[in-house]
């Protein structure tokens, strides 16, 4: 078995990609992510990467699989937003730990991510605190635009049909909207 080490992912996230891959649909990245990585992010989802909490960087890893690598494996489908409160709970004890501080500013945006995908205004309220930080301010950009949905429609309407929730009338217009996706 190969050996799982934190600077894979690292390595596979920010220095194989790059940014302008992080959030366009590809189907060819999404299936080399899971081709590499699905594996990965079932044990993570078992709680099997716990080692990699010792450090920041390893934390990241984990979050990033948690709650990156399953909105390109399972595009469209439930199972993109199944490992996100694991990778909120994550996140969060990261922060509470001060190991965001130990990560360069712009990896910090991946470590508070599972704040701004929460369907929960509370969480947002973190949310806006962590992204207001010097070098994250397209990323706050994005928070504020969550936040705003969910405080229209009490959730995000773009993950309606992926998880087979119905969508009212006011939310079906907003979404025929041109930019109403994420």
């Amino acid at each position: 078995m190969e050996e799982r080490r934190p600077e894979a992912v690292i390595d596979f996230w920010f220095r194989e990609l790059a940014p302008a891959q992080w959030f366009r649909k590809d189907p060819a990245l999404d299936a080399e992510i899971a081709r590499r990585f699905g594996d990965w992010l079932a044990a993570a989802g078992r709680g099997e990467f716990w080692q990699w909490r010792g450090s920041a960087r390893g934390r990241l890893a984990e979050v990033i699989m948690l709650d990156q690598f399953p909105r390109h494996i399972y595009r469209g489908a439930a199972q993109s937003f199944s490992w996100d409160p694991l990778a909120l709970v994550l996140a969060q004890e990261a922060v509470a730990q001060r190991a965001d501080r130990l990560l360069d500013v712009p990896w910090r945006a991946f470590l508070f991510m599972p704040y701004m995908h929460s369907e929960s205004l509370i969480i947002h309220d973190e949310a806006l605190r962590l992204f207001a930080q010097p070098g994250l301010e397209e990323s706050l950009r994005h928070e504020h635009r969550h936040r705003e949905v969910l405080e229209r429609f009490g959730r995000y309407p773009q993950r309606n049909a992926a998880l087979g929730r119905d969508s009212t009338f006011e939310e079906r217009a907003f979404l025929a909207q041109p930019g109403s996706a994420f």
